[in-house]
């Protein structure tokens, strides 16, 4: 299935009941053959609304991010959620919306097959790595997950929320869990060798 087939069948999908109240199916943005892959939760309003994922007040912060460490979002970057299909209220995903949705992911992953993985926030972090632990103890730390580079970091909302750029402070440690990522695409990250069988 080539991602062009996989959006189409997207905006068919009716696997939960998140097809019920959507008005857009959010698939992606970016550059289909991405070394980097972003992965948050769920679209909220605005990407309910346009179709596309990360593409409000979240969105701008995190473009913003991405420029500043002289990530070229053109050229290095494929962005999308675990779901595609906006929850009621911008709540959280069900384990039953994310086991439906999970196949279209995989999908996501096997055709674009980035070199890196970036997770955004809790949520993402927990369902992809399978993991209870934290975000705050995850992020900034190199994992691998089926022979792929993976960063979890949090998630942009919560940056809206904790704005300061202070040393430490939430800001300041996004940009730096970004810096890592730029620095593994030009490959200078130590302590990581990806499995190519996997691949």
């Amino acid at each position: 299935m080539s991602l062009e087939d996989l959006e189409a069948s997207c905006l068919q999908c009716q696997r939960c009941d998140l097809a019920k109240e959507r008005k857009h199916v959010v698939v992606s943005r970016g550059q289909p053959s991405a070394r980097l892959m972003v992965i948050g939760e769920a679209p909220g309003a605005d990407e309910d609304a346009q179709g596309r994922p990360f593409v409000g007040r979240s969105g701008r912060l995190l473009d913003a991010s991405l420029t500043e460490v002289g990530l070229d979002q053109e050229d290095d970057i494929y962005i999308c959620n675990l779901i595609k299909c906006r929850p009621p209220g911008n709540r959280r995903p069900t384990p039953v919306e994310l086991k439906a949705c999970r196949p279209w992911l995989d999908r996501q992953i096997l055709e674009v097959n980035p070199e890196v993985l970036l997770i955004l926030g809790a949520t993402a972090s927990a369902s992809l790595l399978e993991s209870r632990t934290p975000i705050s103890r995850l992020r900034g730390q190199w994992t691998q997950w089926k022979g792929r580079f993976v960063m979890p970091s949090f998630h942009p909302s919560y940056l809206l929320r904790n704005p300061s750029r202070e040393p430490g402070k939430p800001r300041s440690l996004f940009i730096a869990d970004l810096t890592q990522v730029k620095d593994a695409l030009n490959g200078v990250v130590s302590g990581l060798t990806p499995d190519s069988s996997d691949r």
